[in-house]
């Protein structure tokens, strides 16, 4: 996909972690994307130009190792595993602008630039590296990081290693980091970046190793054919890489990022050694980490020896889209850690989903059908009404990636659109005061397009059908969320958005 940032437009440039092949995706996989396309549909919904990537990461050995494991050649193994990821987005209907794989020619160019750069620079030597290694994370790590002798992460013995590396001075970047980590909302939420300022300050900055010798798999070092391009400059690289850096428009439009939105796990990776890496190489660090927190079931931790484990692509497929999309937005404090729990999903999905939003579009589209066939005329917009929706609030809040406080917002105001049908009763004036009903259900009808819109970035498919049964085809933009924009339409049939789950599991 290409995409050029339109003139006169403020961009906003957004991405998620790139995903490691190595198994199918999971729950965690699912509530990233859908948080970053939440995000990425609102900047749109506000008008910036959007540049939203996601991606995977296929040149990690672990990749290897378990492709040798399933007996496959390793570039099928990624091949097929990365389409999983591909089917993911389109179920999940997230709507990044391009999906980057690291075993694209484009990647490995650009990544083995960087490499190269730095190391004429005279920001990357040849020496020897002896230490704890743990292939789950990827990287080098220390006693301090082990419990019981294994990985706290992972829950693995790490291997004790001992090769010729390259490593990049990252120490002499100590101080630079600090500054960056000093920025209001260079890492949020604020926790996070204490932690990662805290530990720099104390502890400083050590060289990294950048590469790995005598393996098979990866991304070579351009110029010495026995080493591959470590992690840290292969993976992380992808997020200036699928922009055409250096020279694409790409790139000088939309970099540096606005979000790079990760997980708490690859908080470090992120907001110290990825802006260390950037500057030396004289390219301006992001403007936001965004370091969200696990997604657990029953309050453990996922995992498949427990058989705690749930398939998003199954959950999306038994509850539907929305019901998954509209949890994940709205039961989790963003940037903390939240349960799954099938139950809680039905509680979301038919408290508010069905019995709010569903049974508000449902009363008044069947009012207008029964009393007024459907004929919906422009009237006079209630004051009072309106003045419950809060659109400073929810912009101000989707700018502090406050998104569950957005939704909560948003439903705030859906409970006092049904309470003013509650207390205005239409029904009751169709004998008596036409004009009065008229005026009642075009103000409800006009509060319902309003929300449709609202709701757009969080459950579009909902969102869409709502519309469609207003009969609009209204451009999903913020200035079109101003009262009395409804005009004279001719309402589809009435449907039901969301039929009650009454199953569980």
């Amino acid at each position: 996909m290409v995409k050029i940032a339109k003139k006169g437009k403020k961009k906003f440039y957004i991405t998620t972690a790139i995903d490691y092949v190595n198994a199918k995706p999971h729950l965690g996989h699912a509530y990233e994307k859908i948080l970053a396309d939440i995000i990425a549909r609102w900047h749109r919904f506000i008008d910036e130009d959007v540049f939203f990537l996601t991606g995977t990461d296929e040149n990690a050995q672990k990749n290897e190792q378990a492709a040798k494991k399933a007996g496959i050649e390793t570039k099928k193994f990624v091949d097929k595993n990365a389409q999983l990821f591909v089917q993911l987005c389109k179920k999940l209907n997230i709507s990044n602008d391009d999906f980057i794989r690291t075993t694209e020619e484009r990647h490995i160019k650009a990544s083995q630039l960087i490499f190269k750069k730095l190391f004429d620079k005279g920001e990357i030597y040849k020496g020897h590296y002896e230490g704890l290694y743990c292939y789950g994370c990827e990287n080098y790590i220390t006693e301090k990081d082990l419990v019981d002798g294994k990985c706290s992460m992972h829950d693995k013995e790490p291997e004790w290693i001992k090769e010729e590396a390259y490593f990049f001075k990252m120490s002499k970047y100590t101080k630079k980091i600090i500054k960056f980590l000093e920025k209001k909302n260079s890492v949020l939420p604020e926790g996070r970046r204490k932690e990662m300022f805290n530990r720099v300050k104390e502890e400083g900055l050590k060289d990294l190793c950048v590469s790995r010798s005598n393996l098979n798999w990866g991304v070579k070092v351009p110029f010495d054919e026995k080493h591959r391009i470590y992690v840290w400059i292969d993976a992380l690289s992808n997020y200036v890489t699928a922009l055409g850096y250096p020279s694409d428009k790409k790139f000088k439009k939309f970099w540096p990022a606005d979000c790079h939105l990760i997980g708490k796990d690859i908080n470090w990776f992120h907001s110290v050694i990825w802006p260390a890496i950037l500057i030396a190489s004289d390219i301006e660090p992001p403007k936001t980490v965004f370091v969200h927190g696990f997604v657990n079931i029953k309050g453990s931790k996922m995992s498949k020896s427990t058989g705690l484990v749930v398939d998003p692509i199954e959950l999306v497929e038994k509850y539907g889209l929305d019901s998954v999309r509209y949890f994940f937005a709205r039961n989790i404090p963003f940037g903390y850690d939240g349960d799954f729990s099938y139950e809680s999903l039905i509680e979301r999905y038919n408290g508010e989903l069905a019995d709010k939003l569903g049974n508000l579009v449902s009363r008044v589209v069947g009012l207008a059908e029964k009393y007024l066939k459907s004929k919906i005329k422009k009237k006079k917009s209630d004051e009072k009404l309106f003045k419950n929706l809060k659109l400073d609030l929810i912009k101000k809040q989707m700018e502090n990636y406050e998104i569950n406080k957005a939704l909560t917002t948003i439903f705030e105001f859906i409970d006092f659109c049904n309470n003013y049908i509650q207390e205005k009763k239409p029904w009751e004036l169709t004998k008596t005061n036409m004009e009065e009903f008229e005026n009642i259900i075009y103000n409800s009808l006009d509060a319902i397009r309003i929300i449709a819109l609202l709701l757009h970035a969080f459950i579009p498919n909902a969102s869409d059908r709502i519309l469609t049964q207003l009969n609009l085809k209204t451009e999903k933009t913020i200035d079109n969320c101003k009262p009395g924009l409804l005009k004279e339409t001719k309402l589809n049939k009435k449907e039901i958005l969301f039929a009650k789950i009454e199953d569980g599991k």
